[in-house]
């Protein structure tokens, strides 16, 4: 049961682990591919992606601080539209997990290729997966206050290599790069905005864990605001520095390592190279510690198989459905590769926010006043979250929409499969 689960993030661990699970690494890539759509006004594309997701973290603060089971989006969705929705949900929400972290390990072993080309060979890339996650999986075994150590670890050591590309870079902005851009069409900045949801996203992993979050109904919407500020703050100074400093950015593939490079040198290259593998790293361990816990909350629900429900009885982690998640993601990395699965993750956020907006309406019509986070003009800003969303996705194509929709069917198919088993069982 949900209520075994140990309560062990507490608030600046939940701070930290939102921050862990954002910034990821998007924004090592993201700068050179949004400048390359709308140059300098890139930054306004960043300013227009920041404002939407501070909307959707309002929605979110409010609905979230209603619960106090593990589930997160899972959970406020099936309370609002029933089971079948919650479902979709929640397995679009694992599906995130999965194809982000297979994007994101495979990401961070071509950054070592940095430091050696033997990174590069097969056999070293899968044992490289094999073992980051057999090293996070353990962390996450033996219970969640380590795991919330060593996010806050990991937290602080990819924000400050971050922060000194900020300060350093600063003082080597070159203003006349800023006066260089034509403005964009609005499908390209549009399409601009679209990317950075993947740089933005992510926020509701921390929110997966709240049967292990003290104070969860006081602690939610705090984490979640602080959280914003600081990663739009970063962002988008990180933008105003990449296209200062490098001319070349619109075709650069590592975009913050070559900037740092050309104002800090060759040392200044390999700094920012190790900070976006001990990113990605805090980002892997967030997508282990809330994507397992996704199979948990499925089967409290009675909509996987019970055995997902077991816990550690030592540690009081869902030992079960972290050792099953952990196998497939380390499946689905060595197998997975990046563009294939960055459709199917944003589409899936898109589709995943614009329910959870539309669940704080439905929440507000079906529960009396409690003792939670109540936002002024909710349901004004619940239609502004699913407007902006419907936005976003008028920019997807419609094979990205496809392949997310044939994903979306094969979980209904293993619902319906573990709905009539389970019916069957009954009846004998």
């Amino acid at each position: 049961m949900s209520q075994q689960l140990q309560r062990g993030i507490r608030r600046w661990d939940l701070v930290f682990l939102i921050i862990n699970s954002v910034i990821g690494a998007g924004i090592f890539a993201l700068p050179a591919k949004v400048f390359a759509l709308s140059g300098a006004y890139s930054i306004l594309a960043f300013v227009a992606c920041a404002l939407v997701m501070v909307v959707l973290i309002l929605v979110f603060a409010e609905v979230s601080s209603r619960f106090e089971k593990t589930g997160g989006p899972y959970l406020y969705v099936n309370e609002a539209f029933g089971p079948i929705p919650a479902f979709v949900i929640g397995w679009l929400l694992m599906l995130t997990r999965l194809f982000s972290y297979a994007t994101l390990i495979n990401l961070m072993v071509l950054y070592l290729s940095f430091f050696s080309e033997i990174f590069k060979s097969e056999p070293v890339r899968i044992g490289m997966i094999l073992f980051v996650t057999g090293w996070i999986t353990y962390f996450n075994w033996i219970g969640v206050k380590n795991t919330a150590k060593v996010s806050n670890i990991l937290t602080v050591a990819k924000l400050f290599p971050l922060a000194i590309f900020i300060l350093v870079g600063l003082f080597h902005i070159d203003w006349g790069l800023m006066q260089k851009s034509t403005p964009p069409s609005l499908s390209d900045f549009s399409a601009s905005t679209l990317l950075l949801v993947f740089a933005f996203g992510g926020f509701e992993a921390g929110l997966v864990n709240s049967g292990e979050i003290v104070n969860p109904r006081k602690n939610l919407p705090f984490g979640l605001l602080v959280a914003a500020g600081v990663i739009a703050g970063f962002y988008i100074l990180i933008q105003i520095v990449s296209i200062g400093t490098l001319p070349d950015l619109a075709t650069s593939e590592k975009p913050l390592a070559d900037a740092a490079s050309l104002f800090m040198g060759w040392w200044g290259g390999m700094f920012i190279t190790l900070g976006a593998v001990v990113s990605i790293l805090g980002t892997l361990n967030v997508q282990i510690l809330s994507g397992s816990r996704l199979p948990f909350a499925l089967s409290e629900e009675n909509q996987m198989p019970g055995v997902f429900r077991r816990i550690h009885p030592r540690f009081a982690t869902p030992y079960v459905s972290l050792l099953f998640f952990a196998g497939l993601v380390a499946f689905v990395a060595i197998f997975w590769g990046f563009m294939s699965s960055l459709a199917v993750s944003v589409i899936s956020r898109l589709i995943l926010y614009a329910l959870v907006s539309g669940s704080l309406i439905k929440l507000r019509k079906n529960q009396d006043s409690q003792a939670f986070f109540k936002l002024r003009f909710g349901n004004a800003f619940a239609l502004a979250g699913i407007l902006a969303t419907i936005w976003l996705l008028s920019g997807t194509k419609a094979e990205e929409i496809l392949d997310t929709a044939l994903w979306t069917l094969l979980g209904l198919g293993i619902f319906a499969l573990h709905y009539l088993t389970g019916r069957k069982k009954m009846q004998n």
